[in-house]
């Protein structure tokens, strides 16, 4: 029966399948084979494993890691003066690199017996996270060591003997690394790389030494200027056969001191005008000897796979983070600010307009928060999850974006005047650093988690895939003939459940047991995860090799994909902190918004999908009864803006984290006047109880002179939070060099 099938009906489909199957390019394989499939391809399934998800932990510290964060981190904060940083120093203070140095920051993700920290990815995501409420330039310095750099990749790749020499100095700040991988004309195509190395012979010392020739120029470089140890990627060639094998080698990785005669690292880039340190790395026929390849020689030629199973850090634990510290100090400055600041009388918080970026900026904080510690929990529990990284990186950013830009909108001029009381100048400075970083979200969205994604999550084409290219054709069919037959059976299921869910608008979906009053929301979510497995399989099969071509396509269904995701994650985060009830109108609004994201997302992919029939056809198994889902209720989006606009749990929670210091702190003065306006409304009320006016509430005994005082000296509070900042004429025309007077 087996070999009949396989003849009859496996090799013709074998056949189709090979002229269907997109080309790929190496660095295109190398890249979807990188890291490893996890929640995503739970989602991709059509039938996530909600047990799974809800038994993961998150969240959870170690002693030693709470203890750092709660000591060091803190007094790290406190030195940290953002308006010196950015616009006087340019740079970071002598200081605060020395304390860096000191406590290890450089080195959290490296093992303690090389004398790193050893931390969780949890904890590296923290320490950025707070570090980014106070500095995005001290923030990134953090990030670059602990992300894709020298020393992920030594752990990951490098040699006994390179570890033994090299984690120990970038432990101890002795080294500070860079990592060289974007060109002047190759950008993000790491198979359109320019740069080069070639393997030759030379004379060092009297001995004859194998070594490479590198000609580099690089940009767009972290940590660049002031490293001592750089890691470059380049192309390597071997034209005279010294390593007895092929001529062109591929991508290779080579740590390189930054004193090697004919490497230039000294110049700087001005990143959207941040002080973090950035720049080029050039070089002409730097030499440097066979054993400084990443790995050693069996590495060489690997440089694009090792480099693409090391993203994991950069898109899924560091860019996230500061995503989240930037939306979490909008939600805690934009809560108060709209509580204090008053128009008409009233607060602005009591302003519709007001509360529907407020409650936006709040839903987002909550939600790329969830998706930062279920993220962070896959990676400490062993997992690189290479399309889940790709989601965070594009989506934390995006929801970033819309937030900041909200946040620039409550607070109106007190946020376009820059100077120590802007809290927010350099998040928003930062916006398109963080767009681009780690490729920009057009490319991520469009090309790499759908394109990823796609192949990598389902549970039977990587399989096909390979067996279609498997030389031995007998042992290929084989195994062709088994995944097709169980890809087929698979989509019989996922295509009859979507019709059946689609009829009943998802009600009795699969939801996990003891889920309770949860239950619909899983059930929701497992409706678009069916919803997304039928139509992948639809464009997969449809258009083949094609809809990599079909970018706007694909980034929808990567939309799709992210926003299942994230949902996940909100989920996950509601349930795993006791289920509070003042956070319930984030949760509320995070799925009300992200349902009816996704459901925009399918009716443009059946829209453009290429063929009447097929749009016929998805359309029937996907939204048998049409579309139902409606944007968020304007309740629900006033219950999300409450949340941040009275203290609480539900803020608590929402800005846990976020470094608001003492003194003149500009948010010290915001979150004083904001305790001091909530009091005073509450002595208010007691004067409208009595019908009483100020002037008399003493005398009748309504308010006593404390109290009194204390609603006569909210007026101070609230003027000082609402001051921007002022500057002599000639001291900025001095600063700026625009002072040209003798």
């Amino acid at each position: 029966m087996a070999q009949w099938r396989r003849n009859l009906i496996s090799k013709f489909l074998m056949r189709w399948y090979a002229g269907v199957m997109p080309e790929m390019s190496d660095t295109e394989a190398e890249a979807i084979e990188a890291g490893t499939v996890w929640w995503d391809a739970q989602i991709m399934s059509g039938r996530p494993d909600w047990a799974y998800l809800r038994a993961l932990e998150t969240g959870k510290l170690t002693q030693a890691e709470q203890a750092f964060i709660d000591g060091p981190l803190q007094e790290l904060c406190a030195l940290l003066d953002d308006w010196q940083i950015e616009s006087e120093l340019h740079d970071l203070p002598r200081p605060v690199w020395d304390m860096m140095i000191r406590e290890g920051l450089l080195a959290m993700i490296i093992p303690t017996e090389y004398g790193g920290k050893g931390f969780s990815a949890l904890a590296h995501s923290e320490v950025v996270r707070t570090i980014a409420t106070r500095s995005i330039t001290a923030a990134v310095t953090v990030m670059v060591p602990n992300s894709l750099g020298p020393g992920e990749l030594l752990m990951l790749y490098g040699t006994d003997e390179q570890k033994a020499h090299y984690l120990p100095r970038l432990a101890s700040g002795e080294d500070i690394p860079c990592f060289a991988l974007t060109g002047i004309e190759a950008g993000s195509d790491a198979g359109a790389m320019t740069d080069v190395g070639v393997v030759v012979e030379r004379e060092i010392d009297g001995e004859r030494v194998l070594g490479i020739e590198i000609t580099c120029d690089k940009r767009y470089i972290t940590l660049a200027p002031v490293a001592t140890i750089a890691g470059l990627a380049f192309r390597l060639r071997d034209p005279e056969g010294l390593l007895g094998g092929e001529e062109e080698l591929g991508i290779t990785v080579a740590l390189v001191p930054t004193d090697t005669p004919g490497l230039d690292t000294g110049r700087r880039h001005i990143p959207s005008g941040l002080a973090f340190q950035n720049g080029p790395v050039r070089g002409e026929n730097v030499f440097v000897p066979m054993d400084h390849v990443l790995g050693g020689r069996d590495h060489i030629g690997k440089g694009w796979r090792m480099l693409t199973g090391a993203l994991a850090a950069g898109r899924g634990i560091s860019l996230p983070s500061m995503s989240c510290a930037a939306a979490a100090l909008s939600a805690l400055s934009c809560g108060a600010y709209a509580r204090v600041r008053e128009q008409f009388g009233l607060s602005i918080g009591n302003f519709e307009g007001v509360r529907e970026p407020l409650a936006r900026i709040a839903a987002s904080a909550y939600l790329i928060d969830a998706a930062r510690k279920l993220t962070a929990a896959g990676i400490d529990a062993g997992e690189k999850p290479a399309v889940v990284s790709a989601i965070m990186k594009c989506h934390a950013t995006e929801r970033l974006r819309q937030a900041v830009n909200d946040a620039m909108d409550i607070h109106g001029g007190k946020l376009v005047m820059e100077g120590p009381r802007n809290y927010l100048a350099t998040a928003y400075n930062s916006l398109p650093v963080a767009i681009t970083v780690e490729g920009a979200n057009i490319l991520t969205r469009s090309l790499i988690i759908f394109g990823q994604g796609a192949i990598r999550c389902h549970p039977y084409l990587l399989d096909e895939m390979e067996a279609v290219r498997n030389p031995d054709r007998e042992e290929g069919l084989k195994a062709f003939d088994h995944a097709v037959f169980a890809h087929i059976w698979h989509d019989i299921r996922n295509f009859t459940r979507s019709f059946v869910h689609g009829l009943t608008f998802g009600r009795f979906a699969h939801a996990p047991e003891g889920a309770g009053a949860l239950a619909p929301y899983y059930r929701q979510l497992t409706h678009a995860s069916v919803r997304l497995a039928v139509i992948s399989e639809m464009a997969l099969g449809v258009l083949g090799g094609a809809l990599k071509r079909k970018e706007a396509l694909s980034g929808r269904l990567g939309d799709i994909l992210s926003e299942i995701y994230l949902l996940s994650a909100v989920l996950k985060r509601f349930e795993a902190e006791g289920r509070q009830a003042a956070d319930k109108p984030l949760l509320d609004y995070c799925f009300e918004d992200g349902l009816y994201r996704v459901q925009q997302r399918l009716r443009e992919v059946i829209r453009h999908f290429p063929g009447l029939h097929w749009r016929i056809l998805l359309s029937l198994f996907l939204c048998p009864l049409g579309q139902h889902r409606q944007p968020v209720s304007d309740a629900v989006m006033n219950a999300a803006a409450q949340c941040m606009l009275e203290p609480g749990g539900a803020r608590d929670r929402l800005t846990r984290g976020v470094y608001i210091g003492e003194g003149d702190d500009p948010l010290a003065v915001l979150e004083r006047a904001f305790a001091a306006i909530i009091r005073r409304d509450e002595l208010l009320k007691k004067l409208k109880g009595a019908k009483t006016e100020l002037d008399e509430a003493v005398s009748k005994g309504v308010l006593s002179s404390s109290e009194l005082n204390e609603i006569r000296g909210t007026e101070a509070l609230i003027r000082e939070a609402l001051l921007t900042d002022d500057f002599d004429a000639q001291a900025v025309a001095a600063a700026s060099g625009a002072d040209r007077r003798a």
